[in-house]
């Protein structure tokens, strides 16, 4: 059965470079679409720059160009790093777009014509300098709740609390340093309140699969940590969502609104996916774009996001909330994934491991040699991957040079020599098993790359093996009519097999299948009801050239760069380790348990009551309920870090930290072996 599929990738900020990390999703997506497309259904790859926004807005304005001027520049090198690594987008465009005004001003009415558009007046902060109302990101001050210097205006670092930028102490505006002021704002809302049923039972949806309508597999409509999450998000009920931003801002502006307010950027960003597809089906009469996106069409086509685990809320809620209310289809599924880190850290400009797609395309690395790991990485769950460079340099060498290309450098110099560069007659006996197809079908389709990764090396391993075996070289050096013969089918054999597993890995290698092909005489590769069809006999190869050479780890290491000396100064702030004088600012004192209690609803916490000398109990939650009673700590004396900064938790504030020590369950508090005046320091 023929499916008619489209997917999209999140867009990314026309504020930045593209890098590695964000590659993770476009290359997933990629290898999707191109892996459907092969299969010969109808597929269609969008995207878009997502171009609104506070921060594009102050980026123009420091480098003297209009938004437009920044936005226009930003796609064409996106667009040139994506044609780069082989994403082939169907279409890719940008939010600032009239086909994405038109949507979300639609959107927008039908909204406020079924009553989810609610208008609630708000308290901000206002620079009086910058003549604005500052994002939550453009304020620094004091922590409200550990009282933690130069925190954000959302959230602290420090002890992990969250609130509103107008609880901050000290604040100050990132922009231009003034003391903000508090100003009140009249904003729009989408109501969400009363949503959480209907969404509840969307998320926990399960849909026959389409890529075997017959097997009814009943596929979940998102990975289990993604509907778990966004089940908690529910049960704790939802508030409604401000979309509204106000001047000065690059966007789109409200319709209706009496005074000069802004789609927030987050509306009109997955309209962008709407707008994207709609640029394309007026390029292209072939395609409908009501087939797609309108409501009475949802069980007749297939829509896919391929997003970042960061952005499953907007996806997973708001994005749905919108569609269904406004007479547009919601996404068949939402798959996420998780984030990069390399050499096993976060990506650090500080460190020097912040590597843009552009630093890559300039190496002496190949892009499918980038795809091929990220795929061996990749699998169905929501999971961060690591770029580990050596790891990488073994990997690509090992599986890609040592394995799959190692089949032709070996066989197809006898079949020049020869045979006349022509295959035998058997080219039947190549062929895949079905099973074998179906596994690889199959894991494609649920996104488990590493186990394709893992089906054509080991097929691979097959045909090297039964090289090894045979000895072409050893029957090459006959002129015997049956060694000659053999010689033939064993190269003939080899080399079949290798065209088809390039095939079947060519959704994620794609510059390397094209370069097979044209090495094996011009056949494309097309995925067949039984699956692609190995060379017909007699088929005539061309010269064999190699395809990859192995990578040498000083072209992996020209990737890390040399951070400049304020980036250094920044990696030595935010390294892990700490100096004698660090050391010392600790208070480690020993304390008396004065008193203990479990913690309702936890089954890890026991509150403990702190006897540390000075006249006053401290309150401190230790995940040690497993390993001890409450009542058995009551008298005992524990290890203290008395000036860790308090911490709201959900129980309460927790004054300190006692120390232990275990792995598990198996957690052993550390206490001094006599008894000792309350209070005393440790060193």
């Amino acid at each position: 059965m023929k499916r008619r599929i489209l997917l999209t990738a999140a867009l990314p900020y026309a504020n930045g470079d593209i890098h590695l990390g964000h590659l993770v999703e476009y290359i997933q997506a990629d290898i999707w679409a191109r892996f459907q497309k092969l299969r010969q259904h109808e597929c269609w790859y969008v995207c878009a720059d997502d171009a609104h926004g506070t921060p594009i807005m102050l980026r123009a304005e420091e480098e003297g160009i209009a938004p437009e001027a920044l936005v226009e520049k930003m796609q064409a090198a996106h667009e040139r790093d994506f044609a780069g690594f082989d994403i082939a987008f169907d279409h890719y465009h940008s939010t600032h777009s009239e086909e994405n005004r038109h949507y979300a001003e639609e959107i927008y009415h039908a909204l406020t014509a079924k009553g989810y558009i609610v208008q609630n007046e708000i308290r901000q902060l206002y620079d009086p300098q910058k003549n604005m109302f500052l994002p939550d990101r453009y304020v620094r001050g004091d922590c409200p709740r550990c009282q933690a210097k130069d925190q954000y205006g959302d959230s602290c670092e420090s002890c992990g609390g969250v609130y509103s930028s107008t609880e901050l102490s000290n604040p100050r505006s990132v922009l231009s340093g003034a003391a903000p002021e508090i100003r009140p704002s009249l904003h729009y809302f989408l109501r969400l309140a009363g949503e959480e049923e209907t969404l509840q039972q969307w998320i926990g949806d399960n849909i026959d699969n389409p890529a075997n309508p017959d097997a009814n597999d009943n596929i979940p409509r998102m990975q289990r940590e993604a509907a778990n999450k966004l089940s908690e998000w529910l049960t704790d009920g939802l508030r409604d969502w401000d979309i509204s931003r106000d001047a000065p801002y690059f966007g789109f502006r409200i319709p209706d609104a009496k005074e000069e307010k802004y789609f927030y950027v987050w509306l009109d960003a997955p309209i962008g996916y709407m707008a994207s597809f709609r640029h394309l089906s007026e390029k292209n009469s072939a395609i409908s774009f009501a087939d797609f996106w309108q409501a009475e069409n949802e069980n007749k086509t297939e829509l896919y996001h391929f997003i970042g685990k960061d952005i499953l809320y907007f996806h997973g809620l708001f994005w749905p909330t919108m569609l269904a209310n406004s007479g547009y289809r919601r996404p068949t599924r939402l798959f996420a994934h998780g984030f990069l880190t390399v050499n096993g850290e976060k990506m650090s400009k500080s460190r020097g491991t912040f590597i843009t797609a552009a630093q890559y395309l300039k190496s002496k690395l190949k892009p499918d040699a980038l795809r091929y790991y990220y795929a061996c990485k990749l699998g169905e769950r929501i999971e961060d991957i690591d770029l580990n460079l050596s790891d990488f340099t073994r990997r690509v060498n090992g599986d890609l040079v040592g394995k799959l290309l190692n089949i032709p450098s070996r066989s197809a110099g006898f079949i020049h020599k020869f045979f006349d560069s022509k295959l035998d007659a058997q080219a039947d006996e190549a062929a895949l098993t079905a099973e074998v197809v179906a596994d690889i079908a199959t894991a494609y389709e649920r996104r488990r790359y590493q186990d394709v990764v893992r089906i054509i090396m080991r097929e691979a391993d097959a045909i090297n093996a039964e090289v090894d075996n045979t000895k072409p070289w050893e029957l090459a050096k006959t002129s015997d009519q049956h060694q000659r013969e053999s010689l033939h089918r064993i190269c003939s054999h080899a080399l079949r097999r290798f065209h088809l597993l390039v095939g079947y890995l060519s959704p994620v290698v794609p510059k390397l299948a094209q370069e097979t092909s044209e090495f094996c005489g011009g056949e494309s590769y097309a995925w067949q009801e039984n699956g692609i069809a190995p060379l017909p006999p007699h088929h005539t190869i061309n010269k064999y050239k190699h395809l990859m050479t192995r990578i040498e780890e000083k072209d992996t290491a020209l990737l890390i760069s040399t951070p400049s000396p304020e980036a250094t100064a920044t990696a030595a702030k935010e390294s892990t380790s700490i100096s004698i004088d660090d050391f010392s600012k600790m208070e480690i004192r020993i304390a008396t348990v004065a008193d203990a209690s479990a913690v309702e609803g936890s089954d890890k916490l026991l509150c403990l009551q702190l006897d540390v000398g000075d006249g006053r109990l401290r309150q401190v939650f230790s995940g040690i309920k497993k390993s001890t009673t409450a009542a058995e700590l009551v008298g005992k004396q524990v290890v203290f870090l008395a000036n860790l900064a308090p911490r709201k938790m959900r129980f309460g504030i927790s004054e300190g930290m006692v120390l232990a020590a275990g792995e598990g369950d198996k957690i052993i508090l550390i206490q001094p072996a006599n008894n000792i005046r309350a209070g005393a320091r440790v060193s």
